[in-house]
């Protein structure tokens, strides 16, 4: 049965957010991946660009639903078919690339060739790789991810420092009393060199808990390769993932290949995609590990959108919980870094007084940021 054919029959009159989120919902059941959280996209990109113009919402719904290149084509048909027309809108041609002969390139000796001919692939290169840096990775393509992908091997994360037990012996801090004596008495009471020492630093363990229910499904790969990075580093870190239950991935992230990485990921994880119990997932992390050592003195950070299914006053409590023995908890909010944002769920109202930062998460720009509020915690 092909996309058209599945496209039911609308009443004629219909409220406009009525028309376009049926449209949607079509559209899944077509056989495109629209999720819940391109579904709200899509409603406020069309708010955004007016729903008056045919063109406008057409690219505004192509731009937000479509997740590969194989969807398009199935876009456009139950497109036409929704909105009753003949056609979907025109898309603009792109020109086809002129084959290059050894007569262009002797043209003019071969040495003469303007500055710009010189300078606009790497300046179209490097604007390309800085666009796509700031793009939402839940409305990427599939070339596209594959792109932002390989981008995820410049992140160096680094791990923030804590103060070590013990003293070192150091060119200046605090006179080594011990060390002081000590020469003396080797010198027969003579006066000697004054020793000094100085406390230095270890490493602070870092602790990713991420979310991979439904509403976090366009970002669950994205973090998870930001949390490969992390398990890769060398540095104490430790990874679980959250949906209806916890479930521990650090030894499944610390395989040095990426891909094969969130393969094992996904193997281990019985809950991908599913429903969302935050509250749970973080009293579970406590009850288990984190009050037995793992998040006392730990930078916690929690990758989620928010949305709890049990009541938000059970997130709150253990919130307060979890920033009891941590040294710092970070939440990373996908749509923090949408413009227009503002945390009104539930979840996030009864979480945001237990958080030291609260950050976006939305893009490679800011998973860079993430690392850095990281390093400094």
């Amino acid at each position: 049965m092909t996309a058209v054919a599945m496209a039911p029959d609308r009443p004629a009159r219909h409220a406009p957010d009525e028309v376009f989120l049926g449209f949607a919902r079509a559209l899944r059941a077509a056989g495109v991946g629209v999720t819940a959280d391109r579904e709200r996209t899509y409603l406020e990109a069309v708010a955004a660009v007016g729903a008056g113009s045919e063109r406008r919402a057409y690219w505004a719904g192509r731009s937000t639903l479509c997740g590969s290149p194989s969807d398009l084509e199935r876009y456009d048909q139950v497109y036409a078919a929704w909105f009753g027309l003949e056609r979907a809108v025109d898309r603009p041609r792109r020109d086809e690339p002129r084959p290059v002969t050894q007569a262009a390139l002797d043209e003019g000796g071969g040495a003469q060739r303007s500055h710009g001919e010189d300078d606009d692939p790497v300046r179209a290169s490097a604007s390309d790789a800085e666009v796509l840096r700031h793009r939402d990775v839940a409305a990427l393509s599939a070339a596209e991810r594959a792109r932002l992908a390989a981008l995820f091997a410049s992140l160096r994360p680094r791990s923030p420092r804590r103060p070590a037990h013990r003293h070192t012996p150091s060119r200046r801090g605090l006179v080594d009393a011990r060390r002081t004596l000590r020469e003396q008495l080797r010198r027969m009471g003579e006066p000697g060199p004054i020793a000094w020492r100085h406390r230095g630093s270890r490493a602070r363990r870092v602790v990713l808990l991420v979310d991979v229910s439904g509403s976090m499904s366009g970002y669950a790969d994205a973090l998870l390769r930001l949390a490969h990075a992390y398990a890769t580093s060398g540095l104490p870190v430790e990874v679980f993932t959250m949906g209806t239950r916890l479930t521990q991935v650090t030894r499944a992230l610390r395989q040095r290949d990426p891909d094969r990485a969130l393969v094992a990921c996904g193997e281990a994880v019985p809950d991908w995609s599913g429903g969302t119990r935050l509250a749970h997932g973080v009293g579970a992390f406590l009850d288990r590990w984190g009050r037995r050592g793992m998040a006392r003195g730990a930078v916690v950070v929690v990758f989620s959108d928010g949305w709890e299914r049990s009541e938000p006053e059970a997130l709150g409590e253990q919130m307060r919980r979890l920033r009891a023995v941590a040294h710092r908890v970070v939440w990373v909010n996908p749509h923090r870094g949408k413009d227009g944002y503002q945390p009104v769920q539930q979840g996030i109202v009864a979480a945001l007084p237990h958080v030291d930062d609260f950050v976006a998460g939305h893009s490679m720009a800011a998973f860079e940021e993430v690392v850095e509020v990281v390093a400094r915690a």
